[in-house]
C-alpha cells in the first residue's frame, strides 16, 4: 500500500518535471530569435538545444508504462533546473522584446 502511494507520487513528480520542461520549450519556440540578443541572453539556438535535450531526458525518466525508469533521478532534476532557469530568468528578460508593437497613433482604426 505504502509502496503504491510512493510510486504514484514519484510518477507525478517526474511527470511534472516533464510538463515543466515541455512548457519551457514551447514558450521558447514562440519567442523571436532577436529577443534573446536584445535581452543579452544566450541565443535562441543554444536555449533550444538545451531545452530540447532537457525535455527528451525528462520524458525518458517518466516511468510509464513499466513503472520503472532506466535513468537516474538526477537527470530529471537537471532537466528541471534547465527549465526553471529558462522560465525564471530568460523568459522575463526576453518577454518585453517579444511583444508586438501597438499600432501608431496615425494608423487607421479599421472598418469603413
Amino acid at each position: 500500500m505504502v509502496a503504491t502511494i510512493q510510486n504514484v507520487i514519484y510518477f507525478a513528480f517526474l511527470f511534472a518535471i516533464f510538463a515543466l520542461a515541455l512548457w519551457a520549450l514551447i514558450d521558447l519556440l514562440r519567442r523571436p530569435a532577436r529577443a534573446f540578443a536584445s535581452a543579452g541572453k544566450w541565443s535562441k539556438g543554444i536555449w533550444g538545444a538545451l531545452l530540447a535535450v532537457a525535455t527528451a531526458v525528462a520524458f525518458a525518466t517518466v516511468p510509464f508504462p513499466t513503472g520503472y525508469s532506466h535513468f537516474p533521478f538526477w537527470l530529471a532534476l537537471a532537466s528541471a533546473v534547465a527549465a526553471i532557469v529558462y522560465l525564471v530568468d530568460v523568459r522575463p528578460a526576453v518577454e518585453p522584446y517579444s511583444r508586438k508593437r501597438p499600432p501608431s497613433s496615425g494608423s487607421s482604426r479599421g472598418g469603413w
